[in-house]
Parts: C-alpha cells; structure tokens; sequence
C-alpha cells in the first residue's frame, strides 16, 4: 500500500507533535508514524496501580512552556483541553542527615531560606540569576533557540559583538565553560545551597564537574526559579490528546505500529519511507525523522555518506537511568512538612556526594550513595492519586548502562554487565533504605511500586539508549554547533529533504519542543 502526504514524520515525541501541528496548522498533509502501540515517545502515562495515574518517563514541562512552541500552539492545545498544575515551591534538597533547603518561585522567600543558612547566600544567588539572564539572556537563549547556521543566530551573534566588542564577547564564551562546582563554591558558602543547585545539572544531562555545567546550572536555576515545574492536570496523557486534536482537526493523521525500516532515496533526496510491513508513505516536501543518529544513518539509510555513516557510528551515550514510581496510600512524613509541597526534591550529601556519584557510575559502577529525585505530583496535582494517596516518581540519574561492579561492594552484578532483576532489586534496597530513614512511614504507606531498569527503559523508547534518558551524551562535544556530531547543519542532513529531529540534535533534551519548531519554521 501506498499513500502520499507533504510531510512524513518518524517517530512522535514531543518535538515531532509540535513540528506536525505547526505544519498541519498551516495546511500541510502530515502523518506522523510511531512504531509503538502509542503515541508520545517519552511523554506516556499508565494506571499502574487502581487509582493511581502515573508519568512513566517524563514528568514536568517548563522548557515547553518557556518555549517557542509553546508560544505559537498554547492557545490552541488549551482549548483542546491542556491544562497545567504548578507550585511556588519548585525544588529542594534533602541530606541523609535529615538537613533540608527549599527554594521558591518567590525570589524574596528563596533569598530568606537560603540566608536562614548561610547570611549572603540567598542575596549572592538572587544577584547572580537575576545579572546572568540581564546580561546573557539573550546570547544564551538566541542560541540554544536558534538553527546555529542562520541569519537568526548570526543577527544575535553581530548584535552581542556590537554591544560586548570582541573581547567581551570572547570573555563569555570562556566564562560559559565553568563547571557547576566552580560556579557554586565561588559564589555560595552553604553546602546546602550547593547541593540544592548541584544535582539540576543531571537533567541536562551532564555532572557538577563538566565543562559548561555552570552555565547550564543557570539557566535551569532560572528558569525553574521564574517557571515553577508545570505539569499536565490528569496526567501527560492529556497533553498528547491536546496535540492530537490540534493535529487532527487540520487533517494530520498518526500511524501506531508503525515500524519504519528504510527512508527511500531517489536522486539524492529523500521520498518518504516504508514500514516494516511493507507500507510505503511518500513525502511531496520532507522527511523529518525524531530518532538517534546511530538509527539514522545506521539503519534507517541504506547508502549515508561514509563519513557521516562514521560519525553516527561514534556517537557516545550517556550515563543510564531508572526510573521507579510508588504509589502510596498516605502522604510521606518529611522531616520538613513543607517538603511535601515541593514538585521536586534530591535527597543527595550535596555538591561532593552528586560529584562522586557521577564518578562511579561513569566508571561503571553502580553508587554507594546516588542521588535520588523524588518528584512529587500530587503536590501539584491531587486528581492523579485517590483521596488520602500520594504518588513518588522517582529518577536515579547515575547508573552504568553495562555494570562492572558495586562501589559500596555489596552488589554482586553479571559478569557480562547486564542489569537484570536481582541487581535492579537489590539498588532499589539501597535507595529505599534511605527513604525510610528519613520518611519513618515510607515502607509501611507503599501499596504498588514500579520499577524501570535502564535495559526496560530501552525497551520502552528505543531512542533511549542504554537507558540514556537524553539519546546520547550531552558533553560539549556532543552540544550546540557539535551535536550530534560535527559537521551536521541546522537539522539538515546529506540527504536532501531529510530532516533530523529530536533529543540527539541541537538544543538538546528535555521536553520544549525547540527542534520540531525549527524545522517545521522552515516551511511555514
């Protein structure tokens, strides 16, 4: 069978359902083909247990709602029937010691915590945010925001030179390359504030001690700080219908079980694609494939250039994640009630222990002491748990994909590395053992938990690497003008009329959308 649209689109995260109701939104004929069961990619939600609604994999969504696609389709997804929940009370952290810190959407209220434990540090943090985005603003998020080879990117390029001179301009490119932990020992005394700002830098992929982790370290505080934790009422299903509504009232149509095997190619340029069960869907205008490079031109492309075929094939992974969601049938007993008002909360030592937790598992081994993200939706949101219930999503962002032993040596792992159900049991002891310390009815309130390994994470989205939640690394040799790999322009590709979308290109992860809009802004 075949058929014909304007766009074919592979794959249907988030940045594919902004960039296909942005070009059916404009009359275009659009498919999007998903070759799981669902739509979503990593946005999927799931009653896992009676009552309970639980985000499997993403959870929250400020880069969306901070974003430009957000911008041009809010309007239209709300009166599908989007509707998000936040807090003031985005984020903190909480030692093994029981000593915590919370940070506010208030700057005022987060510089009186963050004072109450160290006198200056809440003034140094607000000062520090608050000249970062009047001084860089737009620098930073003219490029994270732009295609790099554009006249766009180039305007806000000359424009800084002009405003900054050479020097200046040179001098914050330097700057941009400090670490988290250089950042946060300069400017702050508190270990607590350190540790607060500390374990962000995971979501972005990166640890405390990596180049440009101080500058990612900014701009999540900030925009966490400005933005809260949205997240969807009812659950991230509901988003997903949004977009469908959006999609479908404009004639675009999705595809489930719809495996693509090969991007057709004639003349050099792409012509759409066939599934593995022998549909062909032909493209008028393009191609736009939400995948890794190693699918793209390792197996999605039947002849790619060598070279890039190479570069794919060097594209580096990331640490592994696991994700575990507990439902629970009453709220936990922080040792700070406030705690349980927070969207977010890392138990972590702080600043050191986020470092040698990193360390360990990049060594592949799994850590003596991870750093646990706790996310709390009811928090937000009391529809997704019965009355009296509470739900933990939890994230552990510092795992080996392929294990080579237990830092604390208590974990007997396989001897080929593999993560398999005893080895995911026994670091969920680990973690738990934690929690209850510090939530004395953790264990007793449990009535359902879940547990994602980074091999089950994999299984879920295959663009998840390993259990990379971000589809690759995202070092600086792997960002802006390098990712995925260098000499890839402006998800284009060699291929003409095929696009590069997602995750593994420029911006990067998380959950804006920046990349679909980029592309579908090339055509309408």
């Amino acid at each position: 069978m075949t058929e014909t649209h304007d766009f074919v689109i592979v794959g249907s995260g988030m940045n594919s359902l902004v960039c296909a109701a942005l070009l059916a939104r404009a009359g275009k004929q659009v498919v999007v083909l998903e070759r799981n069961d669902r739509i979503g990619g990593c946005i999927r939600t799931e009653e896992l247990f009676s009552g309970y609604t639980h985000d499997i994999l993403s959870s929250s969504y400020p880069l969306f709602t901070a974003g430009p696609g957000y911008e041009a389709l809010g309007a239209d997804l709300h009166a599908a029937g989007l509707e998000f929940a936040n807090t003031d009370l985005p984020t903190a952290i909480l030692t093994d010691d029981g000593r915590s810190l919370i940070m506010s959407t208030d700057a005022a209220e987060t510089a009186r915590r963050f004072n109450a434990v160290h006198d200056g540090d809440g003034a140094a943090f607000n000062s520090t945010i608050g000249s970062f985005f009047e001084a860089n603003a737009d620098l930073t998020f003219g490029l994270l925001g732009n295609e790099l080879y554009s006249r766009s990117a180039a305007k806000v390029l000359f424009k800084e030179v002009r405003k900054r001179k050479i020097g200046g301009t040179l001098s914050f490119f330097g700057e941009s390359l400090e670490s988290c932990r250089t950042w946060v020992e300069r400017d702050f005394q508190s270990e607590l504030v350190r540790g607060l700002i500390a374990p962000w830098v995971l979501h972005a992929g990166l640890g405390p001690d990596d180049a440009y982790s101080g500058l990612m370290g900014k701009v999540i505080m900030g925009a966490v700080g400005m933005g809260g934790m949205p997240i969807v009422v009812g659950g991230s299903h509901r988003i997903l219908d949004a977009f469908r509504t959006v999609i479908e009232s404009h004639g675009g149509r999705f595809e489930t079980g719809a495996d693509v095997a090969r991007v057709t190619v004639s003349d050099g340029a792409a012509t759409g694609v066939t599934t593995e069960d022998g549909t062909t869907y032909q493209a008028r205008e393009a191609v736009i494939a939400n995948v890794t490079p190693t699918q793209l031109y390792g197996r999605l492309l039947e002849s790619p250039p060598a070279d890039f075929a190479a570069k794919a094939a060097d594209y580096r992974y990331g640490r592994a994640d696991m994700q575990v969601h507990y439902a629970l049938d009453a709220p936990p007993h922080w040792p700070d009630p406030d705690l349980a008002k927070v969207a977010y909360v890392h138990l972590t030592p702080g600043l050191d222990g986020v470092s040698r937790a990193v360390n360990e598992a990049e060594r592949g081994l799994l850590p003596e002491v991870g750093t646990v993200v706790v996310g709390q939706p009811v928090a937000l949101d009391p529809t997704r748990a019965p009355d009296g219930g509470w739900i933990f999503w939890i994230q552990l962002q510092e795992l080996p994909s392929r294990i080579k032993g237990d830092a604390a040596g208590e974990i007997t792992v396989p001897a080929d590395g593999a993560w398999t159900d005893s080895v995911k049991d026994a670091y969920l002891e680990r973690i738990e053992q934690r929690l209850e310390r510090l939530i004395p009815n953790f264990r007793s309130s449990v009535v359902g938990r879940r547990a994602y390994s980074p091999t089950e994470l994999e299984g879920l989205n295959m663009n998840l690497v390993g259990g990379d939640p971000y589809s690759g690394a995202c070092t600086i040799d792997q960002f802006l003008l390098w990712r995925p790999f260098p000499g890839a322009r402006n998800h284009e590709t060699p291929v003409k009329q095929l696009f590069h979308i997602g995750a593994s290109t420029h911006p990067g992860p998380g959950l804006g959308g920046n990349s679909g809009f980029m592309v579908a802004s090339k055509f309408v």
